[in-house]
């Protein structure tokens, strides 16, 4: 009979809880009644009606993905950059070299090398 018991001791013992997936768990989110509703009707408009965190997971994906028009600047935001640079340069500028060569100076420094001038995104 101690023989039987010890047996069942080394037996691994059957843990409590789900079983484990592979993924770590990220995030526990509390979301409004309002977000909590508008998340669910947008799921129930979906083909396959996904699960409350399957619809979490697609629309941060999704959130994530898009792209977005941010960096885009009015011409009034340029403007007032560039004079604000204009002001700076002037600032620090070489005072003994002619204004023409200062002018000249300020403005590639305000547009950027020509090679670059088609990368900027303004």
């Amino acid at each position: 009979m101690a023989t039987r018991s010890r047996v069942i001791a080394k037996q691994k013992r059957k843990r409590t809880g789900r079983p484990p997936t592979g993924i770590t768990p990220m995030i526990g989110l509390r979301a409004s009644t309002d977000l909590r509703t508008r998340i669910e009707k947008w799921a129930a408009r979906q083909a396959d009606t996904p699960s409350l965190s399957e619809a979490l997971r697609r629309l941060v994906e999704s959130g994530l993905t898009v792209a977005r028009p941010g960096g885009r600047h009015t011409q009034k935001d340029a403007s007032k950059a560039a004079r604000l640079a204009g002001q700076e340069i002037e600032r620090i500028a070489d005072k003994s070299a002619p204004p023409q060569e200062r002018a000249k100076r300020k403005r590639r420094l305000i547009q950027g090398p020509r090679e670059f001038r088609a990368l900027r995104k303004d």
